[in-house]
């Protein structure tokens, strides 16, 4: 019963007419709902770096490399060391630094890979 009571309106005091206006205001909803989006795509990055393990990216003292191949054939080598973060492209017209050609791989059609020492 004691919400069917009246509150008297003072000098400093907010009228009931005021209030009740307050409280039917539909745009109270679109901070909550504003909020809501904010934590959960929050939730979805922190989803997305551990599916992806990509949490090494931000820890200073782990080294990382990672070998990305393109729809196009386009292959690229990221390699984190530190705090420096490269990315190389690999092409089959240019090669670089030096080295000794150890064997040749080769794809087979179910998709394994089978490795030839010369």
């Amino acid at each position: 019963m004691r919400y069917f009571k009246k509150k008297r309106s003072g000098i400093g005091s907010k009228s009931v007419e005021s209030q009740a206006f307050r409280d039917d205001d539909p745009m109270t909803g679109v901070a909550n709902l504003f909020d809501i989006g904010l934590v959960f795509i929050v939730g979805l990055l922190l989803t997305l770096f551990s599916v992806y393990n990509l949490q090494d990216l931000f820890n200073e003292k782990s080294d990382l490399t990672i070998m990305k191949q393109s729809k196009d054939g386009q292959m690229e080598i990221i390699t984190k060391k530190g705090k420096t973060i490269k990315a190389i492209k690999v092409t089959k017209d240019k090669t670089q630094g030096q080295g000794q050609r150890l064997g040749i791989a080769y794809k087979l059609q179910d998709g394994s890979m089978v490795y030839v020492p010369e």
